[in-house]
């Protein structure tokens, strides 16, 4: 009974010591995508696009202070490494591996819908919406490992289509067509949390009025910029 104990007690902290997982998501505005974050076991911070594209990374400039100032991080100075001209063109170019996080991206032979997109970010897999998906979303981030992200329909309210829907179980809102004018597709919830920004009739039209600029909920920072 011990050694099994002792066995699985090994495996959690071996899993938990050398994941990357989804730390962040990132709105500009209030209204715009603007990132999804993962942190690795080095504690680098990864920055993507919803469409599969590494737009930066670094560390954590201080204790907290990422998620308070999101658009700052302190530059990485380990080991980058990048796909060389030996590689296929798909790959040229692109980072390889950031410390002991490699990469691995789809290959010319997927179809045009992932062609050149990250496929794994160390042991997280991504996936995306396909060429036969809805045009409000295809080629978007789908999967990151068992996390799924929904997208509303390109039929839907204009303010809002094409914007992100759910991260796993969590659901996110918009101010729609027929609100104000300055709060129109801004978030206006996250799971139970809630936003509210001033209108057209404020001096600070548009700028947050209620809710905190960033949320937990359900181990992801949420972030309003």
């Amino acid at each position: 009974m011990n050694r099994i104990f002792l066995l699985l007690l090994f495996l959690f902290l071996s899993t938990g010591t050398y994941s990357q997982e989804l730390s962040n998501v990132t709105f500009t505005g209030g209204t715009t995508l603007s990132s999804f974050s993962f942190r690795t076991d080095q504690d680098i911070i990864i920055r993507l696009s919803d469409d599969g594209k590494a737009l930066e990374w670094g560390t954590d400039p201080g204790p907290g202070r990422y998620y308070n100032d999101p658009k700052k991080l302190q530059a990485y100075l380990g080991r980058v490494e990048y796909y060389g001209q030996e590689y296929d063109s798909v790959l040229r170019g692109k980072v390889k591996s950031i410390g002991t996080c490699n990469f691995t991206y789809y290959g010319a032979f997927e179809t045009g819908a992932k062609i050149g997109k990250l496929k794994t970010i160390g042991r997280v897999s991504l996936e995306y919406y396909d060429n036969y998906e809805d045009a409000a979303f295809k080629g978007k981030l789908r999967f990151a490992g068992t996390v799924l992200f929904t997208y509303f329909f390109s039929f839907e309210n204009e303010a809002f289509k094409g914007k992100l829907k759910s991260v796993g179980n969590t659901p996110l809102t918009y101010y729609s067509t027929f609100d104000d004018k300055a709060i129109r597709g801004k978030i206006k919830s996250i799971g139970n949390a809630e936003y509210t920004w001033y209108s057209s009739y404020d001096r600070a039209h548009g700028a947050l009025k209620s809710g905190a600029v960033f949320q937990n909920i359900n181990g992801i920072i949420y972030t309003i910029m």
